[in-house]
């Protein structure tokens, strides 16, 4: 690499997040990627009307016409993706895939943009270019000589639109598979699959506007300066305003204590910021369920004492009485549970508990968001809905400034589940699209993530296509992994620039190189919108505005259009056609899905429009057609109890986070300031009191292996140890370097997502320092 590895240190970060720093390092991001100078434009159309939608995190606008309504990550991805950089067959040529696999997932992303297809020659281990047609010609092939369409598996990234994502369900099914692994099983699949049993469906219930009157706000699990950093932006205004924000999180993150508005001249010039919470709460990793459950059984204290006493009682009656079903069953089960219990398994002491419920009651209009920090546990879907049966207890769901607010990661993942990406699709959904488009869809469930794995590992699935992200990467069980993909018969990778995944292949592989969000789609010489639906149900069209990459790049809808052609032929669906004109596939949408009525016209006026959440409006879409409370016994025997019954208090419980450097799986620098990390990745954050209990010591280098009961060994070597305010007995590092300790048999109960936030894990001190001392 041209580029001089950064010094790697730990250095205490005392700054206000965003502010001075962050502006700082948007402009280092744009000078690192060579960004071109008429390509600076690019981001005062970021988020506007006559622009492109962010291809970042799925944060809403605000102002959907103001001129800064970008981030520094968001900048970052604009800057990767319009990066000078590129990856020609000239690179492939020079590079073997044996070399490429020695480079740092950091190093791959600096390459640049891919420009043209390429296929794997595996007698020189180098990709070739080949042909779009040879590439399309060559999937059709494999597909067609499968005995069985369950034998292919098509992945999606949430970077896809509505209209690619759109096509390629409809492509797929055709096909004959509901083989949809997606992004959304790695990341919210607790929230998708956990609200519907409560409220009916698995989205959020509020939009920006909500926050404009919400008195009081609780945040589990997130870190909105790093995933979501607009955020920070709504909630400096509720601060501002003197909204009660609360912090719920293993971790204290600096963007929750205080954020400076690079927004806002008068704070910037003045060096100022806004303290954000105001009250901290660190429960261990896991222990959100319990602390939940806690919060509610104290509520049900005070509303008993509010009874006896006569006074206004802390329960929304009129609310439990006319909208829910469920109440005195979830009640008798939090009166029988234990307080020392929930203690124990929530990390937090009762007082602390007890103070949270005060801060709930007192609250009149309570938000309760949620990022992966409650998502991805054994236990994800109850915490779910255990945070549901709270918010139903005082009637905040389906109210003014009031709401259940799940914060999505990937800008399009909510809009690919709503348009059809789904391993386990209604009856209702296959019917309609039946209907409109004159055919039978398959019926049986498909494969989701780790399904998808152990399929490809038992021989199951030859096939496997990738729309967008790095599959070898973002998922569990890394090792077992790369088993997998090297097992297929053909493995397609459609991408922006070069990933692991192109380099852990199958047999026969193609990089199929595509259009960013922020350049110009041209079909027949017309300048193509793509839309996306945000976290909270806004629908709105995106259009770039720089010149390609590289003359050879299609784009993702064109892509799909072509590998369906090539496949199935146009007798049943004209796909070129699609492709010619993405408002056809809008109007395609609009008649397959209820909720898109007028598509092209309301998606037209700016800021888009808003698909309607039956549950916002106080309509129950369930089996009893009320909100159910639904009550959980807290589990005393999961994985990490077991490991700590083998091992006592050594075993430490791991949660894989992001630097700030870092979206999802890329990789954009190596240090994460906010943390007090530069120039490294391979860093354990851990409590000095478990330091002293391990016999280690801050700067220590330790390696890492999972405490797991199949047989298989599995570790991540060579991490420093960093002293860190965390809960006793939990650990934090990055993913995806600790991906490989998480065993592909760790997941949720009912949403099969990978348990990434609760790994029990043992440190050894590392070989290398061992040999030295």
């Amino acid at each position: 690499m041209a580029e001089s590895k950064p010094r790697a240190r730990i250095a205490p970060y005392h700054q206000p997040a965003a502010g001075w720093g962050a502006l700082k390092h948007v402009a280092i991001s744009l000078v690192k990627e060579k960004v071109a100078g008429g390509k600076y434009r690019t981001l005062f159309r970021q988020n506007q009307p006559d622009g492109f939608d962010c291809p970042g995190c799925a944060w809403p606008d605000r102002q959907h016409t103001s001129t800064f309504e970008f981030c520094e990550n968001g900048v970052k991805a604009v800057a990767a993706e319009a990066t000078s950089k590129r990856v020609t067959p000239a690179f492939f040529a020079a590079h073997t895939v044996e070399a490429l696999m020695k480079e740092s997932d950091y190093e791959l992303e600096q390459h640049g943009r891919l420009t043209d297809p390429m296929v794997y020659d595996a007698l020189t281990d180098r990709y070739v270019p080949i042909s779009w047609d040879g590439a399309f010609a060559l999937i059709a092939r494999h597909l067609n000589a499968l005995g069985n369409p369950n034998e292919a598996a098509f992945y999606t990234s949430g970077r896809a639109s509505n209209e690619a994502a759109f096509l390629y369900q409809l492509f797929v099914r055709l096909y004959g598979t509901n083989n949809f692994p997606d992004c959304s099983n790695m990341c919210h699949e607790a929230t998708s699959r956990g609200l519907p049993g409560t409220v009916g469906i698995g989205k959020g219930t509020v939009t920006l506007d909500d926050f404009e009157h919400a008195d009081t706000l609780l945040i589990f699990g997130q870190n909105p300066a790093t995933n979501h950093p607009r955020m920070l932006g709504e909630l400096r205004e509720c601060a501002r305003r003197g909204a009660t924000i609360v912090s719920i999180n293993p971790l204290r993150e600096r963007g929750l204590e205080r954020f400076a508005s690079p927004q806002h001249p008068v704070e910037m010039l003045t060096l100022g910021s806004t303290p954000i919470a105001s009250t901290f709460i660190q429960p261990k990793v896991g222990g959100d369920f319990a602390l939940i459950k806690g919060v509610a059984k104290r509520v049900l204290e005070l509303d008993d004492a509010a009874r006896d006493a006569g006074t206004p009682r802390v329960l929304d009656l009129d609310f439990i009485a006319a909208h829910t079903s469920g109440f005195d069953a979830f009640a008798h089960d939090l009166r029988a549970e234990s307080w020392p219990l929930i203690e124990e398994e929530s990390g937090v002491p009762r007082e602390q508990i007890e103070g949270l419920a005060r801060i709930y009651a007192n609250g009149q209009r309570v938000i309760a968001t949620w990022g992966m920090g409650l998502t991805q546990h054994k236990r994800s879907v109850q915490t779910i809905q255990m945070l549901s049966n709270l918010m139903m207890m005082r009637g905040n769901i389906g109210r003014e400034g009031a709401g259940l607010c799940p914060v999505r990661g990937h800008s399009n993942v909510q809009g690919n589940r709503t348009v059809g990406i789904e391993e386990k699709p209604t009856q209702a959904f296959l019917d309609r699209l039946g209907r409109v488009f004159g055919f039978e869809p398959p019926r049986e469930h498909g494969y989701d993530v780790v399904e998808t794995i152990e399929a490809m590992l038992a021989g199951r699935i030859k096939v496997f296509v990738g729309l967008g992200g790095n599959f070898s990467i973002a998922t569990p069980d890394t090792p077992r992994t790369w088993d997998a993909l090297r097992a297929c018969d053909l493995t397609v990778q459609i991408a922006t620039k070069l990933n692991r995944s192109h380099l852990v292949h199958g047999k026969a592989a193609l990089i199929l190189p595509t259009l960013g969000r922020t350049e110009v789609d041209l079909q027949n010489g017309v300048a193509q919108g793509v839309t996306v639906e945000d976290s909270m149900s806004m629908v709105h069209i995106s259009y770039g505005m720089n010149t390609p990459a590289s003359p050879n790049l299609m784009s993702e809808t064109a892509i799909v259009a072509h590998m369906a052609h090539a496949t199935l032929g146009s007798a049943k669906v004209d796909w070129l056609h699609y492709a010619a004109d993405y408002a056809r596939i809008r109007d395609a949408i609009e008649q397959s899905i209820a909720g898109f009525e007028r598509y092209n016209e309301r998606v037209a006026q700016p800021g888009g429009f808003h698909l309607r959440v039956a549950s916002r409006e106080r309509d129950w879409q369930t089996a009893t057609g009320k909100a159910n409370f639904v009550p959980h016994a807290l589990d005393t025997d999961t994985p990490v109890h077991r490991a700590k019954r083998l091992y006592g208090e050594r075993v430490m419980t791991l949660m894989t986070t992001r630097s700030h450097d870092q979206y999802n799986t890329t990789i954009y620098a190596l240090d994460d300031r906010y943390r007090g990390v530069f120039g490294q990745r391979r860093v354990v954050f851990i409590h000095a009191a478990d330091l002293a209990m391990l016999g280690f010591k801050a700067g220590d280098w330790v390696d890492l292996t999972t405490v797991w009961d199949d047989g298989i060994e599995r570790r991540a070597d060579g991490f420093l140890l960093v002293e860190y305010d965390i809960p006793r007995g939990c650990i934090g590092a990055y993913y995806p370097e600790t991906n490989p300790l998480v065993p592909l048999s760790s997941v949720a109960d009912v949403c099969n997502t990978p348990t990434s936030k609760s790994v029990p894990v043992l440190l050894h001190r590392s070989a290398a320092q061992a040999a030295a001392a």
